[in-house]
């Protein structure tokens, strides 16, 4: 299952390079698996104080669906600030714009996984425990990795600012030449 995990998280970051044609961009998104994978992990670990989960076929199955679900939250925040970079807003503006525009979206996926697992695993009955590990793991990454992808994703977004900020406000040499010509 290790093998199947490591290749779903190839072929993920592969198709999001070509999708956002930055390898950097990508590496932003897959930044947040973990925090979702120790999300699933602690919700299994929670759900072993009242009743045993064994880590089986389905709740690993869970970690893989997890995966694309916390792979669309950061997606949109992503998306949305390099649309309002290229739009001429500055970075810092572009993920406030960006969080703005799709802190809804991301509440409303979050929620609807959320609370459409939660039965599954707060009320066991025919056919539903065999399920309980996968929708725990579900509850857990998502609940976790949504406040995670909230702070953690436009902090990391952020990294070099400073640098781009700088750069694009120096102005050029040869602009000066024609300003004191004009005068």
């Amino acid at each position: 299952m290790s093998e199947n995990f490591l290749l779903a998280l190839v072929v993920l970051f592969m198709l999001m390079s070509a999708l956002f044609r930055s390898m950097k961009d990508s590496l932003l998104v897959v930044l947040c698996l973990p925090l979702a994978a120790v999300g699933g992990i602690v919700a299994i670990q929670a759900l072993n104080i009242v009743t045993f989960q064994p880590l089986d076929l389905l709740s690993m199955i869970g970690f893989i669906i997890l995966m694309g679900l916390v792979v669309n939250n950061a997606i949109l925040l992503v998306h949305q600030t390099r649309i309002a970079e290229h739009q001429g807003l500055p970075r810092g503006d572009a993920i406030h714009q960006a969080l703005r525009l799709r802190l809804r979206p991301i509440f409303m996926s979050t929620l609807t996984s959320i609370f459409g697992m939660l039965p599954l695993v707060l009320m066991p009955g025919t056919g539903s425990v065999i399920y309980r590990g996968l929708a725990t793991v579900i509850v857990g990454g998502m609940s976790v990795s949504t406040l995670f992808t909230l702070v953690l994703l436009p902090s990391l977004l952020r990294v070099g600012e400073n640098r781009v900020a700088s750069t694009s406000e120096a102005p050029h040499p040869t602009s000066r030449i024609h300003v004191q010509d004009a005068a």
